[in-house]
Parts: structure tokens; sequence; C-alpha cells
């Protein structure tokens, strides 16, 4: 992996300037099994088929560059709802949409207190990073400090979503009824009334290390 960063180097998954919020057209059906939230004008893209029906959060895309990467000026503490949730969907690197799978398996990392390395899983909402932008990462992103934990997973099945909970005013009037700080596993009973922007995978198989040995673990394959 090179150690030269492009200063000018932004994650594909971080939301822009233009890339605003969708208006509020949400409403409430009750149904057999219980309320669901819709979009008042809902189509398919709204409800990714491999995500189990959950309502995805809509937001704004600003044109492609001639690289296929977002322009506009980055908001650097936002994902995007929808290309965080596509490039976790199919494991693809979070600075480049490119591939993340490497030869040691999927890179992902995290700051010195986002996670218990301690913990035998581990939940994310960060995609991951391909090798040749792990170093990237580490040195444009502050708050994964110097030394970043990095994970090396072999096993990162989906685990289920962040978001936003809807629920009815006394009024009938679709409001929030709460922000979980905990992500919701695919099958939990509040997920019909939840406006999901962030999807969860699951380390259950993995090593941590730090930059230094990853380096040292990919130089034999050439990167």
């Amino acid at each position: 992996m090179s150690p030269s960063v492009n200063p000018g180097l932004i994650p594909f998954v971080t939301q822009r300037q233009g890339e605003d919020a969708a208006p509020d057209n949400l409403l409430i059906c009750r149904h057999a099994a219980g309320p669901r939230l819709y979009y008042g004008d809902e189509d398919p893209r709204d409800r990714p088929l491999p995500l189990r029906g959950v309502l995805w959060a809509r937001c704004g895309f600003n044109d492609t560059d001639e690289h296929g990467q977002p322009t506009g000026a980055p908001l650097w503490k936002l994902m995007h709802p929808y290309r965080q949730m596509m490039t976790m969907l199919n494991l693809r690197c979070q600075f480049c949409s490119g591939p993340a799978r490497s030869p040691l398996g999927f890179i992902f990392l995290a700051g010195p207190k986002d996670q218990d390395a301690t913990q035998p899983t581990i939940l994310t909402n960060q995609p991951p990073v391909c090798p040749p932008h792990a170093l990237a990462a580490a040195a444009l992103c502050p708050h994964l400090g110097r030394d970043p934990v990095v994970f090396v997973a072999r096993s990162v099945p989906l685990y289920g979503v962040h978001g936003v909970l809807y629920g009815l005013d006394a009024h009938g009037k679709v409001e929030v009824a709460a922000t979980p700080d905990q992500p919701l596993p695919f099958g939990h009973p509040n997920v019909p009334t939840l406006l999901a922007s962030q999807l969860i995978r699951r380390l259950s198989s993995f090593r941590v290390v730090d930059l230094h040995e990853l380096t040292k673990e990919l130089a034999p394959h050439g990167i």
C-alpha cells in the first residue's frame, strides 16, 4: 500500500452539500400484522429487495465527476443513506466504491473508542475499505486517530438497520417516536415503522491488527 495520500480524496459514502433529505411525506397504515411506515409516493427503490422490506431514507444525489464520484463540498460528519447502504450491502470500499475484498478478508476500520475489540462480535455501520485506501482513511478521518483499530474479517453477515422510529400522535399525524441508540436487527418488531438510514453488518470472525501489521501482511500479495 502506498503511504502517499491525496488530500483531495473524499469517501464515496460522504454526503455532499446539495444532497438534501427528501420532503417529509410519510404515512402509517395499519395492517393485521401491525402498523407500517410508507412514503406517500413510494416506489420499489424505497425498499431495496435484499433488505427485507425495510423503508430507506430518501436523499438527493448530486452529479458525478468523470471518475463516477459525487460532486459538491463534503459534509464530513454525514454518510449518504443510499450510498452507505449500497456499499455495505455489496461490500464495496467506502472510499472508491470498488470491490473491498482483500486476500486477507474484509478490512474495517474503527477509532480507538468506537468499538470494544475484545468482544466476540462487532456491529458496524462503517462500510469496509479496500487495501489501497486503508491508509488514506486513517490519514483523512480524524476520529480514527493515528493508529486506528483494524478488523480483518472473514465473516460479515448483515445484521440490521439504524434509523428513526415513527408513530402517530393523538391527532393521527405521523411524528418521530424515538431515535434508538442501537441498531435494530432484522425481524425486530419495530422495524416496520423505522425509516432506515444505515445498514449494519456483524463481524463475527475477525482478527484485530494495526496499520503496520496490515501493510506487512498484504506485502506478499503485491498490495
